[in-house]
């Protein structure tokens, strides 16, 4: 059975202090928590104060990062490298975010090197896809992710996605409010698990897809009560302790 994996993407926010409280906080709230991995993404200036925090809470949580290079080192100012990420104990990745796509001009094939990379540097990706306002309206949301699976398959092959995490989020979802219905949701999850059974079911039967869009305590047990769906990528949600604590042990409660 695949254990659900719940990250929190904490995006551009965070200071000292705030990083300290949270991981503090959720070092307590998952006391005994079992049955899903919990990853965090902080911001990168902030990746080695997590590691610390996280190894002084008994390694409750796991570390992440919010983007990678796809260079390990030389003249690329401003990036972070794989190794770097792997030297602070980080190993899930996010990748492909709307966000980077939309703000960075990350093309599909850009996002399939780094998943290459980050796969041959021993990491986890976590792959987010999804749709528009308006590919979803014009019912496309099943072509756009398909298409955006098909770049890291194209460029990788099929078993690449073996221990990797893709992440459904459909981009009129996040930040919004507005969240896909835990019906539509499992659809889609659906269909891109049928997608890659197509070239391989036993890559298909393994890789943990998430959902992510405006993903609440309030709404979680719905999306985890669905076969598809192997846990949440979630943002606002993510950076208050109690509220992210029990999207994880809603996680754990719906697979046990």
């Amino acid at each position: 059975m695949r254990q659900p994996v719940v990250m929190g993407n904490w995006k551009l926010n965070g200071s000292k202090s705030m990083v300290t409280d949270l991981i503090n906080g959720l070092n307590a709230e998952l006391e005994g928590v079992t049955g899903v991995d919990v990853a965090i993404a902080p911001p990168a200036l902030y990746i080695d104060l997590a590691e610390r925090l996280i190894k002084e809470g008994g390694n409750k949580l796991i570390l992440g990062a919010q983007n990678t290079d796809i260079n390990n080192s030389g003249a690329f100012t401003g990036d972070m490298s794989p190794e770097m990420l792997k030297d602070f104990g980080a190993t899930h990745i996010i990748i492909g975010h709307s966000e980077r796509r939309e703000y960075h001009n990350e093309s599909d094939e850009f996002i399939a090197k780094k998943f290459a990379f980050l796969k041959e540097n021993g990491l986890k990706p976590v792959f987010c896809i999804g749709e528009s306002e308006a590919q979803n309206e014009a019912g496309e949301t099943e072509a756009v992710c398909a298409r955006q699976i098909d770049a890291v398959i194209n460029a990788c092959g099929i078993d690449a996605l073996n221990g990797a995490i893709i992440a459904y989020e459909p981009i009129w979802a996040i930040g919004t409010g507005k969240a896909a219905t835990a019906d539509d949701a499992q659809r889609i999850h659906a269909s891109i698990r049928a997608h890659i059974a197509a070239k391989s079911a036993a890559v298909a039967e393994q890789v943990i897809i998430q959902y992510g869009g405006s993903v609440k305590p309030e709404n979680a047990e719905s999306y985890f009560a669905k076969p598809d769906i192997d846990g949440a990528l979630v943002g606002g949600a993510s950076l208050d302790a109690k509220s992210f604590a029990a999207i994880a042990k809603a996680a754990a409660a719906a697979k046990s």
